[in-house]
């Protein structure tokens, strides 16, 4: 049975274990191109889009002309991994649970279109998923809350009726200005005080606990 609520959920560092994967490729993509950017900032910027990061490291008084070859290079750096990616642990289990619940989950994820089939693949829990949007489906990437805002037609909800599931800062950033609250997990390496001062409703260590814990969480 299904209600008129959703869950929308983040996948990288948040279901998939893929941030510092992110971290090294990004970091090497600004390497081949000139620019030594070091990992912690590059870890601190996972979870916005391309265009975003290289904004976010470099600043605007960078060679743009040298965006397009940094976004390229990361891409095909971290494709070369797709095939192994791993879920976080209990991952599908929660998403079965939340959608035996009657939640409709929507993944919304600032990564595109074949990195997120990528992330499906590794995750396995089609049977619980009912719809998903990427970078490729928007205008701007988090913390816009485009992604946010098109995860919700998707859903057909309101913003009320609605919960985002992420990792990092971008993420409670995107969802509160789509009005959505968000439910933070520690599992994609960002301290708890920045994801409580970004404003998260409830955070938890990783997929596992918040599944142990569904029942007294926002998802109830």
């Amino acid at each position: 049975m299904t209600s008129d609520r959703a869950a929308l959920f983040d996948m990288d560092g948040t279901l998939v274990d893929t941030n510092y994967l992110h971290v090294v490729t990004w970091w090497e993509a600004f390497r081949q191109a000139g620019h030594t950017v070091p990992m912690a900032a590059i870890h601190g910027s996972v979870g916005m889009g391309s265009d975003k990061i290289i904004e976010h490291l470099l600043g605007d008084a960078r060679d743009h002309r040298d965006d397009d070859r940094i976004a390229s290079a990361h891409k095909a750096l971290y494709a070369a991994w797709s095939g192994a990616l791993a879920p976080l642990d209990s991952a599908a289990d929660l998403l079965r649970a939340v959608a035996a619940r009657g939640l409709r989950i929507v993944l919304a994820t600032s990564a595109d279109g074949r990195e997120l089939a990528a992330m499906r693949s590794a995750l396995d829990a089609e049977d619980a998923i009912s719809a998903a949007t990427s970078a490729d489906d928007v205008a701007a990437s988090k913390p816009a809350p485009d992604l946010v805002e098109q995860a919700l037609d998707r859903a057909a909800v309101p913003a009320g009726r609605a919960v985002f599931i992420g990792d990092t800062v971008w993420d409670v950033q995107a969802a509160a200005e789509a009005g959505v609250p968000c439910v933070a997990l520690l599992s994609g390496g960002l301290p708890r005080t920045d994801l409580e001062q970004a404003g998260a409703a409830a955070v938890y260590e990783n997929p596992a606990d918040l599944l142990a814990r569904i029942d007294s969480s926002p998802l109830a």
